[in-house]
């Protein structure tokens, strides 16, 4: 097993680190048309794809927060402030630690930009600097990229590294309330974004948002059990014993990632080989995969709950085809893929045994998503 420190990579070039983000910002754009194009297909629901372009939406700023905390990285700024992390081996995203540092950050932005001057009086300095001096205005240009970040980060919707659970009724089922409920981590094992979803019917007296005592366990449990080394099925059964009369019907688990560039990653695997030799033009050099998990329950069996009373449970329905059998823990696994134009060409001639039953969505050189 290789260290993870060895996996971990300082973008310490001022170029390769901005392209680097300008490379997410144009992939996170792509994410959410995909997102559009598999809810036209029926793939997802309306209220899903909300939901799951939110988060989306969240990653991008979350990147945007992050490329002015480093605009200024590789050039002498006066201080030490580092470089973005990135594990280049794994997943080709930030590691968990910038996005725990950058929630730190958030609570203190107010406090540092009450102290620092206003935009308009550093950008009268760089003139200055500049016509005055002759002078580059290096550290008059990183107080500006500072002062930016922390406004990036008090504008909020950003993705953090824990995103409590957040539910919406969605109808009724008989006398029983319909709930969707959401949640999503930034998982420091894999160093990747991962979403949930579940759907669940409520038998309890009071809505499950309003009720004080179940809706802070509830969201405990959930957060608790947000590892993506669990399998779906274990998560959902023990939400179900744990709650007696919240009824969880759907769960799915997206995996956002990882993405694979010639310029930036080392994974090991077809997508490397198959973007050396795509030979792609900067900027469209990269795929981003993903992985969508979903577990249904089947049925409802009645289990003694002491002497008088009982109590339901689902019976969640296991794909008996999928790669390892009921092995998945989820009824249906679908893993997909996104790439321009050139690095598809190149898979598709290769055609690398595995990719039949991924999806594959297409960038056109016009910013269109097709699906394969």
């Amino acid at each position: 097993m290789s260290d993870p420190t060895q996996d971990h990579v300082g973008l310490t070039d001022t170029f390769a680190s901005r392209r680097y983000f300008r490379k997410f910002e144009v992939i996170t754009v792509h994410l959410l048309r995909v997102a559009a194009t598999m809810e036209a297909e029926g793939a997802i629901s309306k209220q899903e794809v909300r939901i799951v372009s939110r988060y989306l939406s969240g990653l991008l700023y979350t990147f945007r927060a992050l490329s002015m905390k480093y605009l200024l990285v590789g050039r002498d700024t006066g201080r030490f402030f580092g470089s973005l992390a990135m594990d280049k081996r794994d997943s080709g995203f930030p590691v968990a630690a910038e996005l725990l540092t950058m929630a730190n950050d958030a609570q203190q932005a107010q406090v540092h930009l009450a102290n620092m001057p206003s935009e308009d009086d550093l950008k009268t300095d760089m003139v200055r600097t500049i016509i005055g001096d002759r002078e580059i205005p290096t550290k008059l240009q990183f107080a500006l990229s500072q002062r930016l970040y922390y406004e990036e980060l008090l504008k909020g919707e950003l993705f953090w590294a824990r995103n409590d659970p957040e539910c919406h009724w969605i109808g009724n089922e008989g006398e029983r309330r319909k709930f969707m409920i959401h949640w999503a981590v930034y998982d420091s094992q894999i160093n990747l974004p991962v979403i949930y979803l579940m759907q669940l019917e409520d038998s309890g007296k009071t809505a499950l948002p309003k009720d004080q005592r179940r809706w802070p366990e509830v969201q405990a449990h959930l957060m608790a059990q947000s590892l993506g080394g669990l399998k779906l099925v274990t998560i959902a059964k023990g939400f179900d014993q744990d709650f007696d009369d919240l009824h969880p019907k759907h769960l799915r688990r997206i995996h956002v990632g990882p993405m694979y560039s010639s310029a930036y990653t080392e994974q090991s695997g077809p997508l490397r080989q198959v973007l050396e030799d795509a030979q792609a033009p900067q900027g469209q050099d990269w795929a981003l995969a993903w992985t969508m998990e979903e577990l249904d329950s089947a049925e409802v069996v009645e289990e003694r709950a002491g002497w008088f009373s009982t109590v339901e449970r689902e019976v969640f329905a296991l794909d008996p085809f999928g790669g390892q059998g009921a092995e998945t823990g989820a009824t249906r696994t679908q893993r997909s893929i996104i790439l321009p134009q050139r690095p598809f060409q190149v898979l598709a001639e290769r055609n690398p045994p595995g990719f039949g039953d991924v999806q594959k969505f297409v960038v056109s050189k016009t910013g269109q998503v097709l699906r394969y």
